[in-house]
């Protein structure tokens, strides 16, 4: 849940009394993003060390399979938020099942990573594979909210006991200069990624700001597609990466994805190919991390427009099909630098900036910005606690404002899109938070989130939330 080593840097070669050992299951391919190259260089092809998080209580085990190469990790992630100020009400179509309550959703994870080179000596191969299981559900549904959960761990499971997020080969070579992967991959676990994001607990910011994921068409955990990624680093603080996913429709709807296990490809629509360079370097002895990121992707399959129909004039006041587009694309730029140190390694006060932009004519969010402010061991005695402040801003496509008023002009309140009940504009996201480092594997987090404009509709009110995240390390 929490990737609380403020810069996201878990240093090849550093001893595991220097790492931090609270990483959450599934964010092992953002962590390898961020690791640069041994300080030594060096040609020699091996597998870089797997995560390796604090748990509950020490497992003979555990220790025994990852000197062996196999890394077996369990955990729970448990999300709770409740509304403490009353939802919009009124007798206009779509308002009446609104209320003030709470929610509950969480996932238990089972993590498994193979170090091939230590297990048979096939050097600098590896594979990884995640499930997880998803229950409850978010409150921000009721009080209209449909943009950004207020628990991001609510939805995408397939509401089952076992649903495969990921499993995937990763062969790396020349000292960690090339690594190539295939398999069943979330995109945007990859690209556009950062294991800081889930610092933080309501939809927009974690997992990955929910602007990346705009449509339906780019794989973000806990959902997957059979996809190809190469990433080479011409340089030890700079790398690039390129891919290759086929966009399969449903990815995030039970009827097609479910389990997770539908490997036939009978649903392949098009392809997505994203790209991706980044500059991380790292400051003062290597106690300020930094990462600066830019990508763009491309997505090869038909998509509606948001405004025109087929005749070049608004669906939404003649009713005819949506005019359809050839390709669509989004691109992104995310910062995050360690501005102070503290005590420790790890320590520090570190800040996040971004934006996507998508395109126009058939995007929801146009643009996404945000900002976040993350401080870990300011106080000695609390090393491992962490106070952080997150918002986001998300403006809607023109079209999709326009369409949604052209709409409501000739008499439509119901079936207005994206379960709208009003014209969508923009809307803000706050989250402020304290991770508490209760024990061994144990962390709870209370946090207030507040939303400016529910569902990006000024005709709803502005909701305020009281909750807390909390995470369990079993093994």
């Amino acid at each position: 849940m929490l990737s609380l080593a403020l810069g996201g840097v878990l240093f090849w070669g550093a001893p595991a009394s220097a790492q931090v050992m609270d990483r959450d299951i599934g964010s092992a391919p953002s962590l390898l993003v961020s690791r640069p190259l041994p300080s030594h260089d060096a040609y020699k092809t091996w597998v870089p060390p797997f995560s390796q998080p604090e748990a509950v209580a020490p497992n003979p085990v555990s220790k025994w399979l990852r000197r062996r190469g196999i890394n077996f990790l369990l955990d729970n992630t448990n999300e709770f938020a409740g509304a403490i100020t009353p939802p919009t009400r009124g007798t206009t179509p779509g308002f009446s099942n609104y209320k003030q309550g709470a929610s509950n959703a969480g996932q238990y994870a089972v993590q498994l990573d193979v170090d091939w080179d230590k297990l048979v000596g096939w050097r600098g191969f590896a594979t990884h594979m995640v499930t997880v299981g998803r229950y409850g559900t978010t409150a921000n549904r009721m009080f209209g909210d449909w943009l950004n959960h207020a628990s991001e761990d609510y939805g995408g499971g397939g509401n089952v006991v076992v649903h495969l997020v990921y499993a995937y080969g990763e062969e790396t070579l020349l000292g960690g200069r090339l690594a190539i992967a295939a398999g069943r991959m979330a995109e945007i676990s990859d690209f556009a990624a950062s294991p800081l994001f889930c610092n933080f607990q309501n939809g927009s910011f974690c997992g990955r700001p929910k602007g990346i994921t705009d449509t339906n068409f780019a794989a973000g955990y806990p959902a997957s597609t059979w996809g190809f990624r190469v990433r080479g680093r011409p340089a030890r603080s700079i790398y690039v990466q390129t891919g290759l996913y086929p966009i399969e429709n449903g990815i995030y709807q039970v009827y097609q994805h479910r389990t997770g296990f539908k490997f036939n490809g009978a649903n392949i629509i098009g392809y997505t190919a994203p790209i991706e360079t980044a500059w991380e370097p790292v400051f003062r002895h290597n106690t300020l991390p930094g990462h600066y990121k830019f990508g763009a992707q491309l997505f090869s399959t038909q998509q509606s427009d948001n405004y025109f129909d087929v005749n070049d004039e608004s669906y939404g006041l003649t009713g005819h099909k949506q005019k359809q587009h050839g390709a669509s694309w989004s691109t992104w730029a995310m910062f995050d630098q360690r501005l102070l140190h503290y005590h420790d390694k790890e320590s520090g006060l570190t800040a996040l900036a971004g934006a996507i932009y998508n395109d126009p004519r058939t995007s929801l969010r146009h643009y996404l910005v945000y900002g976040a402010l993350l401080n870990r061991g300011y106080f000695r005695t609390r090393p491992y606690d962490t106070l952080g402040f997150a918002i986001t801003y998300t403006k809607i496509a023109d079209g999709v404002s326009l369409t949604e008023q052209n709409m409501i002009d000739r008499g439509a309140r119901r079936g207005l899109p994206n379960h709208a009940t009003g014209v969508q504009h923009n809307t803000i996201v706050m989250e402020a938070n304290y991770a508490i480092h209760v024990m061994r594997g144990v962390i709870f987090t209370p946090l207030f989130e507040y939303y400016i404009h529910p569902n990006a509709q000024s005709n709803l009110r502005n909701a305020a939330l009281l909750g807390f995240k909390s995470h369990i390390q079993i093994m």
